[in-house]
């Protein structure tokens, strides 16, 4: 675990790999803990208090308070039991000693369960022990932990000692670290929303100058772009955005590892990048999206709005190329999927140089548009026309020659020359089914033509 001092405590790790999140760095200052509550010692106990409290080594003075604690274990003085952990937690941070921290937190809280301070080192320590878990439900537990005390930390109250201005000075730090912890949290177990709630809460918090260095809120800028990603539907202006802003501020290779998904946001959402610049530059200017930005960016058509574009300007439909009648089929309307098929149904049409995906004798699937060749996937099914019936043994010898022809031909893999009558569709997953299939085989070559040299005469 990193090592932190109490008037300066880190944030969080440096950053980790782009895609996975990134944590900042940044100085904690929670000010020192109250003075203990004005109260009468008895000697021993006032000798062992005062001696523990006037070590200055960090290390040693935390060894002292633990044996005064150990040796009065019922103060004669309540009130300075719990000011006394408060100062062992310090005493503990200062010494760099995040374990003990930690516990001692713990002891506050029990006498003390909405203090400050305490809530502060729950959420942070445990959020870091929880950060460097690798097994998944122990990680989010762990989180769920931290960001339990963080939920704590933020409807704590002023102590009645603590004076309006200080309380304000523990929070302006405290309450960043609060919404981050809730905001990874949430975004390791897929609550985007109440990521997406923390995160923002926690940038609007801060300086702006904060959210814009690494060092401070700008990895958070980070995780609010996933989690506009992973919502459901994605939310992909927003995404966009928060991605653009992060690559605006981020050092190398940080920025060019997530420029890219800031643009594929955008592209998502409007279908090209025009456009884009302007707004990466309106996500660089400004912490949150200015009103209008995102209603001057045009959706992309809609499949039915390429669809009506195709039907409108297309006279004769039975002349689409298969992958474009297939998108219609998978994607339009009833109608314009009835239109598209009507266009066909009963027509037959033959195929060249499609991939066979499976063969049988009364059926053979094959790959016809372009997506389905690169899936091997069949996207027609050929229903294939019965034999015509033999009467001689020549015919029969003949028709089997054919079979076996065919069934050669058509072995999985194969390219092969195909025909057949449009009879029926499913969208999806899309298959034609075709019948009357015939299999164009290869002409046998032609033999060439003997040439007979001409008889001599002898001389």
């Amino acid at each position: 675990m990193k090592k932190f001092v109490l008037a300066s405590l880190l944030a969080s790790a440096a950053s980790a790999a782009i895609l996975l999140s990134a944590s900042a760095q940044q100085p904690v200052n929670l000010g020192a803990p109250a003075a203990a509550t004005p109260c009468a010692l008895p000697d021993a106990e006032y000798a062992a208090y005062t001696n523990a409290m006037g070590v200055t080594d960090p290390k040693a003075k935390a060894a002292a308070i633990e044996a005064y604690l150990t040796a009065f274990p019922q103060s004669a003085c309540p009130t300075y039991r719990p000011d006394t952990l408060v100062t062992l937690r310090a005493t503990y941070a200062a010494a760099n000693d995040p374990t003990n921290t930690l516990s001692t937190a713990d002891r506050v809280l029990q006498l003390d369960p909405s203090n400050f301070r305490a809530l502060f080192f729950e959420a942070y320590l445990r959020k870091l022990n929880a950060d460097a878990l690798t097994d998944p439900a122990a990680k989010q537990a762990g989180l769920d932990t931290a960001a339990g005390f963080a939920q704590k930390g933020l409807v704590a109250v002023k102590p009645a000692a603590m004076d309006d201005a200080s309380f304000k000075a523990l929070q302006a730090t405290a309450i960043p670290i609060f919404y981050s912890t809730i905001g990874e949290d949430a975004l390791n177990k897929k609550d985007t929303a109440t990521a997406i709630d923390a995160y923002k809460k926690e940038l609007a918090y801060v300086p702006i100058a904060q959210t814009q260095s690494p060092q401070g809120q700008l990895p958070d800028e980070y995780a609010l772009a996933q989690a506009y990603i992973q919502s459901t539907p994605p939310d992909l202006l927003d995404c966009a955005f928060a991605f653009a802003r992060f690559v605006a501020y981020a050092p190398e290779p940080y920025k060019s590892q997530a420029a890219p998904y800031a643009k594929y946001c955008y592209k998502k959402f409007h279908g090209a990048d025009d456009g884009y610049d302007a707004f990466a530059a309106s996500a660089q200017a400004n912490l949150f999206p200015p009103d209008g930005l995102f209603a001057g960016v045009k959706p992309a058509p809609t499949p039915a709005d390429i669809i009506a574009g195709v039907i409108a300007t297309t006279p004769d439909l039975a002349v689409l190329a298969p992958d474009d009648r297939e998108f219609i089929l998978q994607n339009g309307t009833p109608d314009q999927a009835a239109k598209a098929w009507e266009s066909v149904k009963g027509k037959s049409a033959q195929f060249p140089d499609v991939l066979v995906i499976a063969s049988t004798p009364t059926q053979i699937q094959v790959a016809i548009s372009g997506d389905a060749v690169q899936s091997k996937t069949a996207d027609f099914t050929f229903n294939m026309a019965p034999p015509e019936d033999t009467k001689t043994a020549a015919e029969a010898a003949a028709a089997k020659k054919k079979a076996d022809a065919v069934a050669a031909a058509t072995a999985v893999g194969n390219k092969i020359t195909i025909s057949g009558t449009y009879d029926s569709f499913t969208p999806n997953p899309l298959m034609i089914t075709m019948s009357d299939g015939e299999v164009d085989l290869p002409k046998p070559a032609a033999k060439p033509p003997v040439h007979h040299t001409p008889a001599h005469k002898p001389q």
